[in-house]
């Protein structure tokens, strides 16, 4: 298994990291949209869908409404807000499952649901791409949700005992989300001394790592609630060794589109 994952990610990595960081305009909006359409194709599954010809229409509504989207630019700022707004939901969900499954165990808004994880995050990083320091943007939102994911593995394995979410994740600890957390925070200690930000800076900065990583986890045990009530152990065996591409991009998900907000609000680009 350890071999199937270090030959897929060696494989995979290129191509991401070159997507992602190479190429630009329609190009990239493309190379971002095949992921998400993927990333659909698998959500029809947790939507309760196993036939092929349904999870391919639905992956094919995604992809023609990510066109749409590129087409009318003006329609972002809704997009994201909204995405923002799922998030917040999702996290009283999270929360309150399996309770909260009455809310969402329909097939319809399951479906619906799809497109507010998606849409949105596929949004978040075409705007990035347009504006300043495009590349170190993307590569901070990832360096975020990396440095919270293995902050979290090492300070969870040694010092996890508080379950953060037992029924929805009984792997996760708060002693991991904390540990995670504090990793990217003093990442972003170490990027403000570089670029020398204000006092007022730093406390805005350190204020929006914390909301990232924290919706990072919500995007986390979100994907991971809709497996557990779907009874899956991964979206899909597209990624030999990694599961699917929402199983690698579910904590990206959610931190993008808040991400994309909160700099927008700080004035590094327009919506």
């Amino acid at each position: 298994m350890l071999k199937q994952r270090i030959i897929t990610a060696l494989i995979l990595a290129p191509i991401a990291l070159g997507g992602f960081f190479l190429l630009s305009g329609s190009a990239f909006a493309l190379f971002i949209g095949a992921v998400v359409t993927l990333g659909a194709w698998e959500w029809a599954r947790l939507a309760g869908f196993e036939a092929q010809p349904v999870r391919v229409a639905y992956a094919s509504a995604v992809a023609v409404l990510l066109f749409v989207l590129y087409q009318v630019p003006a329609l972002a700022p809704v997009v994201l807000l909204v995405g923002v707004g799922w998030w917040l939901t999702a996290t009283f969900l999270v929360v309150n499952f399996p309770e909260s499954s009455r809310y969402w165990a329909g097939t319809p808004i399951k479906l619906v649901i799809g497109l507010l994880i998606l849409l949105p995050a596929w949004q978040g990083l075409v705007l990035i791409k347009q504006w300043p320091l495009a590349n170190w943007l993307i590569f901070a939102v990832m360096i975020l949700v990396w440095g919270a994911d293995i902050g979290a593995y090492f300070s969870g394995r040694a010092f996890g005992k508080r379950k953060l979410a037992p029924k929805v994740s009984p792997g996760k600890s708060w002693e991991g989300v904390f540990g995670g957390l504090l990793t990217c925070l003093l990442i972003a200690v170490g990027v403000g001394v570089y670029r020398g930000w204000s006092g007022g800076e730093f406390l805005l900065g350190l204020l929006g790592v914390t909301l990232v990583v924290m919706v990072s986890v919500v995007g986390d045990l979100t994907e991971s609630m809709f497996k557990r009530q779907a009874g899956l152990k991964d979206s899909s065996n597209l990624l030999p060794g990694h599961g699917g591409v929402l199983d690698r991009i579910d904590s990206l998900t959610a931190a993008i589109p808040l991400f994309t907000v909160l700099l927008w609000g700080a004035g590094w680009g327009s919506l």
